[in-house]
């Protein structure tokens, strides 16, 4: 794995459960790092409705309803509503809530000697693998 392929976010310490964590400059838009009950999930910060900076938007529960007045809310904290457009997205998956051909861009983490480490793919990775097919 080359330098560009990875970034370091910040250290478990600094992101406790229910936080995130910005990595601004990465992958062009920035990368934001979400901890969900322990678990760390990444995004790219960029809505792919119309492009907003989807990762600084409000992180909510799923709210459903079966009647009209009867409020139910589930998934708290899973996900994240665009602060352009309101268009939401699940943090785990990407997958937005009500457009199937829509998805936010994830990027896998894992932790190394206590840092949350986020892989991506550098520049002249994306060049050359475009040239290869």
């Amino acid at each position: 794995m080359t330098a560009g392929d990875e970034i370091v976010a910040c250290s478990v310490e600094e992101l406790p459960p229910g936080t995130r964590h910005e990595v601004l400059g990465a992958a062009k838009y920035g990368i934001t790092v979400f901890n969900i009950a322990g678990e760390f999930f990444a995004l790219l910060n960029f809505c792919p409705h119309k492009g907003g900076p989807l990762c600084r938007g409000r992180v909510l529960p799923h709210a459903i309803s079966n009647e009209a007045g009867h409020w139910k809310f589930e998934r708290d904290g899973e996900i994240i509503k665009c602060p352009y457009h309101n268009w939401e997205f699940d943090i785990k998956t990407g997958e937005a809530l009500y457009a199937d051909r829509l998805r936010a861009r994830r990027f896998p983490v894992e932790v190394c000697d206590g840092q949350i480490v986020v892989r991506i793919r550098s520049q002249t990775s994306v060049r050359k693998s475009a040239k290869s097919s």
